[in-house]
């Protein structure tokens, strides 16, 4: 029972009672006037019955110590009430016993008003309202056909992928600037701020949730501008060799040489190292052979040099070399390097004809590296007969290699014609020009 009283007077002086204010300071007179009292008792009245909320009070005064009885909504009411008591002259002190109702009829009944205003005021401005949408949507209805235009944005963009994000701007700033005319017409400009504060922090949020498809993006802008490539070029990205098929918002597709397709996002492309074989159509192969140890070097080399100098599709300019790479235990290996034209010689078929052809002509003049020779020792408990001499082999004449084959650019070109083809269905999707900026 002791706890239960406890509680109760801790709850019901926060539920019951509304807060007293400060009371009223100043010189308090001698004489008291009942007149006085029934004066400020009736100016206090007529007061309240103005106020919307103080229906239910009861003032009574008595040698200037007001005393206020009765019911309101909320304790700001009470405040308010001790404030105004408190200005009136010849209060001398303010007992206030007011506490806030609990009928849930009078509570909601303020909801209710505040409802129905706000509906009264939303049909009264329905027609301006109306202007507003109306204006809103011509706006941007405006802004849609300037961005679907061909022209200006044509001309001023390098590719169809910037002339996209130029329209997409134009859209931006028009709904912007629609829906801050609509705001001013609605007399509503001020939650435009707070529109666009709440637009960035969602921009911000959403940035850093989609990290990786704004850093490919904004690469797939910078590769659109200034393109490391062009349709059709052999290139080296980030450790994979292909014919370039094409350049799309997200990713650059390749053909490899074994017909399939690689596709290498742009923010990996951007960063990585770009190897254009296509770039310059002089290209040089390089293989290395080896020779006897005990071949003359210089001739060897001469050797080697003239093959690769006579081979036809070898160019004469930047002229072909041969070098010492290393000596082994019993050979030697030579390096050679010669340049051809790629746009007419397929560069693989090339290194194979020349080692085909150095090869022979090593072995033509004793030149070639011994195979590798193992000596086999067994112990038997008795001896062997001997054997009868044999005759010496016959030597064994030197085949003639195979005159030069053709090495043209068939297969490069055959890849071509299936890069032509992919880039001819899906050419809308492409970013790459062929008046583009080179890097």
């Amino acid at each position: 029972m002791r706890l239960l009283a406890l509680l109760l007077c801790l709850f019901l002086p926060l539920s019951g009672h509304a807060q007293t204010a400060d009371q009223p300071t100043g010189t308090i007179t001698v004489e008291d006037n009942a007149s006085a009292d029934a004066a400020i008792a009736n100016r206090i009245r007529d007061i309240l019955s103005e106020l919307d909320g103080y229906d239910d009070i009861s003032v009574t005064v008595s040698s200037g110590i007001v005393t206020l009885r009765g019911t309101i909504l909320d304790a700001a009411a009470a405040t308010r009430l001790n404030d105004l008591v408190g200005r009136m002259q010849g209060v001398v002190a303010i007992e206030n016993d007011v506490v806030e109702t609990t009928d849930v009829v009078e509570r909601l009944n303020p909801a209710f008003d505040r409802f129905k205003a706000r509906a009264t005021q939303l049909i009264a401005l329905s027609p301006l309202a109306l202007v507003a949408l109306g204006v809103f949507v011509l706006v941007i209805a405006f802004g849609f056909w300037l961005a679907r235009r061909k022209q200006p944005w044509d001309r001023l963009s390098p590719n169809a992928f910037i002339a996209d994000i130029y329209r997409q701007v134009i859209r931006l700033i028009f709904v912007i600037g629609g829906l801050v005319v609509a705001l001013d017409i609605l007399g509503a400009t001020a939650l435009l701020s707070g529109i666009l504060g709440a637009a960035g922090i969602a921009g911000l949020a959403i940035g850093f949730a989609v990290r990786d498809t704004v850093e490919n993006f904004i690469a797939s802008v910078m590769l659109s501008i200034r393109q490391p490539f062009r349709p059709n070029d052999t290139v080296e990205i980030d450790g994979d060799t292909g014919k370039v098929i094409r350049l799309t918002s997200r990713a650059t597709i390749l053909l490899s040489f074994d017909g399939n397709h690689i596709r290498i996002p742009n923010a990996t492309v951007f960063k990585s190292r770009i190897v254009n074989f296509s770039r310059n159509a002089e290209r040089r192969f390089t293989f290395s052979l080896s020779v006897s140890g005990e071949t003359d070097l210089a001739q060897a080399q001469h050797l080697a040099q003239q093959v690769l100098t006579d081979l036809p599709f070898v160019l004469s300019v930047p002229e072909a070399s041969v070098w010492i790479e290393s000596v082994d235990d019993s050979s030697v290996t030579l390096s050679m390097a010669g340049w051809i034209n790629q746009n007419e010689t397929n560069i693989v078929l090339a290194r194979s004809e020349a080692i085909r052809l150095t090869q022979a002509a090593f072995a033509a003049a004793g030149m070639a590296a011994p195979f590798p020779t193992y000596r086999l020792q067994t112990f038997a408990e008795a001896p062997a007969a001997p054997q009868p001499p044999t005759a010496a082999p016959e030597p064994v004449p030197t085949p003639q290699p195979a005159p030069v084959q053709d090495v043209d650019a068939t297969a490069d070109k055959e890849l071509e014609q299936i890069v032509d083809q992919e880039r001819a269905e899906l050419s809308r999707h492409d970013l790459l020009t062929e008046n583009a900026s080179e890097e």
